[in-house]
């Protein structure tokens, strides 16, 4: 059996195919592995945010209502679109809102404008008052009179008032 030469034979080409076989393998392995280095996409990152990222930002809100729905973690500001209302919102979802009003810088002569507005009112008022104070009666009889115009000979007619009108002064002269 050892001697038989066709016995050998076919153990050499079994073996010799085997070894075929393990060399196609390899090869077809190598090349899948080819294939997969060439069509490998890029890793796909994603990352969730569960925490707030620590910064204030300010947002805009039209109504109470968005400011409502939103959800915050930190005291977060909420600005209408013109600038008029801000609302505060906390974590436990309290809202706090107010009104702002723009400051414009002022100069002297704006403190002085001031002042004499005041004071104008002022005066507004104190004749108001004077005028409810006093018992006067603001119609006034009035009687014709006649003079005689030296420039160009006629008389005139002018209506002049009969009465005198008690003006009460303030105690402050």
């Amino acid at each position: 059996m050892y001697n038989n030469p066709y016995m050998n034979y076919q153990q050499n080409f079994s073996q010799q195919s085997l070894n075929d076989r393990i060399d196609t393998q390899i090869a077809q392995l190598q090349q899948m592995k080819e294939q997969f280095k060439n069509n490998q996409q890029p890793a796909i990152n994603q990352t969730f945010q569960l925490a707030p990222n620590g910064t204030n930002t300010m947002r805009y809100a039209n109504t109470i209502d968005d400011v409502n729905k939103e959800i915050v973690y930190i005291d977060t500001p909420f600005f209408s679109r013109d600038m008029s209302v801000v609302w505060i919102k906390n974590a436990k979802g309290n809202i706090k809102s107010y009104e702002l009003n723009e400051i414009i810088p002022k100069d002297s002569k704006d403190f002085e404008i001031e002042y004499l507005k005041s004071q104008i009112e002022e005066l507004k008022g104190m004749i108001k008052d004077v005028s409810n104070d006093t018992n006067v009666d603001t119609k006034q009889s009035t009687t014709n009179t006649t003079e005689y115009d030296e420039s160009n000979g006629e008389s005139v007619k002018e209506a002049k008032p009969t009465g005198i009108q008690k003006i009460s002064r303030s105690k402050k002269e």
